[in-house]
């Protein structure tokens, strides 16, 4: 597994991951994980990018949703090949999110993923990559949050299709930069429990002209 990865069971039995030093999620609060593939789903995605695996609960979302909502493509852009191996290994939602037919894993930067897809080509690209664009993972990250990352984004869907971005914390500057290229620009907060704690979480959402 990369260095920089690490997951691990920890006291409470959760399954924690870690990348580069910084706590990214653990499997026993993934509320706003699903509600990122549930926003999509809702609006009738079919054709869905997610940047950044996880442990695998956005993408397993998105794969095992039915009655008429069948996602029928899923690319997932993952940086870190130690992510796959974890959750091939077992962790998180598992290897069946992996083996689904209509699922591809491609390893490598989300935004060289996102500009591989054709133009109008997608109906959502969900974005869990960090925690959030001000709680970054890595530096370099910071591109998948700026106007030109933004632009990418919202040039690979198709009309009226959705960019999600998961967060730490509202950001009015994200919101700004997805109101340039994006309509109905929301930020919308979801109550989780971490540990014991009251917290929320936000996904910030805007659909494409």
């Amino acid at each position: 597994m990369d260095d920089e990865v690490v997951v691990r069971t920890r006291a409470d039995g959760a399954t924690e991951l870690r990348v580069n030093g910084v706590f990214v999620m653990d499997d026993v609060e993934t509320s706003s994980e699903r509600l990122l593939a549930d926003h999509a789903l809702d609006l009738g995605a079919r054709d869905v990018l997610v940047g950044g695996l996880g442990l695998g609960f956005t993408a397993r979302a998105l794969l095992e949703a039915e009655d008429g909502r069948r996602v029928e493509r899923l690319v997932v852009a993952e940086l870190h090949d130690g992510v796959i191996r974890a959750v091939r290994g077992g962790a998180g939602a598992g290897p069946e999110v992996l083996d689904d037919p209509r699922c591809t894993v491609v390893v490598g930067d989300v935004l060289d993923v996102v500009a591989a897809q054709p133009a109008a080509s997608l109906d959502a690209v969900l974005l869990d990559v960090d925690n959030g664009p001000d709680f970054l993972v890595h530096d370099a990250n910071a591109a998948v949050y700026d106007s030109t990352g933004v632009r990418a984004c919202a040039r690979a869907l198709r009309p009226g299709g959705t960019l999600a971005v998961w967060s730490m914390a509202d950001s009015e500057t994200l919101r700004e930069r997805l109101g340039e290229v994006l309509d109905d620009v929301r930020a919308v907060a979801v109550p989780v429990d971490l540990q014991g704690r009251a917290e929320h979480y936000w996904v910030l959402t805007g659909h494409a002209r």
